[in-house]
C-alpha cells in the first residue's frame, strides 16, 4: 500500500477521489470493492479457470457497507476494479434530537450536524435504539462517542459507545 494509507481528507473536493483502481487478482476477502456502483466489503471470492484462450474470472460477493445488501459481480482477474476510499472517524456526541440527528464535535474541535442515526438499526448488538440514545444524552447527560464510516460521498454511524469518564 505505501503512503496512501493515511486517508484523512476532509472533503472529496480536495482532489481526493472517492475510489482508486486495483487489479482484480489483488483484491482480498474483508477488503473493500465497488460492486454495481456501491461500496462493499468483500465476503467471498472465487477464481475460475477458463478455456484455452480465456482469462481467469474472479467471482466477487460483497455486502454494501451502508445497506448491508448482498451484491455480486464477475470480472477478469487481469482487469482493474474500483476500490472505495473508506474512512472511519470517531466523534464526540454533543446532542441528539428525537429523529436521530446528532450534533457532533469533530476531532479538531469543530461541529458537524448532518449525521443521522438509523431509526431502524439497533446499535451495540441491537440493544440501543435512537430513543434510548436521545434519552441518555438529552435527559441523563451521558456522553457518547460515535464511529462514522464514510465512502463515496455517503456516511453512516457504524458504532456508538459511552465515552470513558
Amino acid at each position: 500500500m505505501g503512503d496512501d494509507d493515511h486517508n484523512d481528507f476532509e472533503t472529496s473536493g480536495s482532489g481526493a477521489s472517492a475510489t482508486y483502481p486495483m487489479q482484480c487478482s489483488a483484491l482480498r476477502k474483508n477488503g473493500y470493492v465497488v460492486l454495481k456502483g456501491r461500496p462493499c466489503k468483500i465476503t467471498e471470492m472465487s477464481t475460475s479457470k477458463t478455456g484455452k484462450h480465456g482469462h481467469a474470472k474472479v467471482h466477487l460477493v460483497g455486502t454494501d457497507i451502508f445497506t448491508n445488501k448482498k451484491l455480486e459481480d464477475i470480472s477478469p482477474s487481469t482487469h482493474n476494479m474500483d476500490v472505495p476510499n473508506v474512512t472511519r472517524t470517531e466523534y464526540t456526541v454533543i446532542s441528539c434530537d428525537q429523529d436521530g440527528y446528532l450534533g457532533l464535535m469533530t476531532p479538531d474541535g469543530g461541529t458537524k450536524d448532518d449525521v443521522k442515526l438509523d431509526p431502524n438499526a439497533g446499535y451495540n448488538n441491537d440493544t440501543l435504539r435512537v430513543s434510548d440514545i436521545f434519552q441518555a444524552i438529552e435527559q441523563d447527560g451521558k456522553e457518547y462517542l460515535v464511529t462514522v464510516i464514510n465512502a463515496m460521498g455517503e456516511e453512516a454511524v457504524v458504532g456508538i459507545k459511552e465515552a470513558p469518564k
